[in-house]
């Protein structure tokens, strides 16, 4: 396909589920750059309500007869569970589209490399949607690192826990790890790529992983992975959906100092509720949810960065018509599921 050069960027978006609704929807129809085309859907809730939000769009039941209106189309964006994505990427691509894939990227990193170099020979571009490197309390400490506000950082603490005993209430509380399943593919994927953004290449890894989960036989609903960078900073990563109690999501010990921050980015929940990405409020954070900064107990709130999801869709869209580079270079999350299937292959 070559660059896009007419404007708006003309998109599908395959899934109407938490990724599809919450995610990638809000964010395509705010930015004037593209133009919501498509949603796939087979559930007839799903299908009503996608009509309801985004009368414009047309609503599909299935991937094929979204491809049968290729040449009317620019974009697919999957987010559909991760055991579907190479088909699809692999469909779209031959179909001369570029592609955003939802994390996890693929069940496997062979699947990964395989359309990495079909995106490459049919000359179109492949990214993953690693939000995660937009998160509030994220930009916050890229920007206290540059700053060289910490001083040397020696340890990096991540946590992303919740207490939901009940489950998910759709793939993730059934997929096998062989699918792309269990936790440390899904928030994994986060936080290891959060990591080796902060801190850069991994030399070594290691990790734990367990299932306390409804299903007995099922994927692991619980994890730890230990990196060591070659910059020589220690990463430790927890991974919980059964956490009674949580920890700091952001726990940094550095020569001069450190910074801990509590609780989750709100652009999830702000999104999930209806706010759009336009509304002044989108994306700040409370003074009362501001990480601290310091030694003990002289440790001081540090105001936090405005979180921004719809970066990703900007940078993209320059990507798309060759003005910049992708927002995530998909060898990035290739390196990331390198490391998640090393650490199964041990536990």
């Amino acid at each position: 396909m070559g660059n896009v050069t007419a404007a708006p960027i003309r998109t599908a978006v395959v899934g109407f589920g938490i990724s599809g609704k919450v995610f990638h929807t809000p964010l395509i129809a705010a930015d004037p750059q593209y133009s919501l085309d498509v949603i796939v859907t087979a559930d007839p809730a799903r299908a009503a309500e996608a009509a309801r939000l985004y009368p414009q769009a047309r609503i599909l039941p299935t991937p094929e007869e979204m491809f049968a209106l290729s040449a009317d189309l620019d974009l697919v964006i999957l987010g559909t569970p991760p055991h579907t994505h190479f088909d699809l990427a692999a469909a779209a691509i031959a179909h001369g589209l570029h592609v955003v894939v939802d994390k996890p990227f693929v069940p496997t990193s062979t699947q990964g490399a395989e359309l990495i170099a079909l995106a490459s020979d049919g000359g179109v571009q492949l990214t993953v949607f690693q939000n995660r490197r937009w998160d509030a309390d994220f930009l916050t400490l890229q920007k206290l690192l540059r700053q060289q506000a910490l001083g040397e950082v020696r340890t990096f603490e991540s946590r992303f826990e919740w207490w939901r005993p009940e489950g998910f209430g759709n793939w993730r509380d059934s997929a096998s790890v062989e699918q792309g399943g269990g936790i440390l593919h899904d928030l994994g994927a986060h936080l290891i790529d959060q990591a080796i953004h902060l801190f850069g290449p991994v030399e070594k890894s290691y990790g734990e992983t367990a299932n306390h989960g409804l299903a007995p036989e099922g994927a692991d609903t619980e994890a730890f992975v230990s990196l060591l960078h070659e910059s020589g900073v220690r990463t430790r990563l927890w991974m919980n959906g059964i956490a009674a109690q949580v920890g700091p999501r952001f726990h940094v010990l550095g020569s001069g100092a450190g910074y801990t921050k509590w609780g989750l980015d709100g652009q999830e929940p702000a999104l999930a509720a209806g706010m759009t990405p336009s509304d002044p409020a989108y994306g700040t954070d409370s003074q009362e949810t501001w990480g601290l900064l310091g030694v003990g107990g002289a440790a001081t709130p540090v105001p936090a960065e405005r979180g921004a999801y719809p970066e990703f869709y900007v940078q993209l869209a320059a990507a798309l018509r060759g003005e910049g580079p992708l927002p995530v270079d998909p060898a990035e999350p290739l390196e990331v599921l390198r490391i998640i299937e090393g650490i199964h292959a041990l536990t």
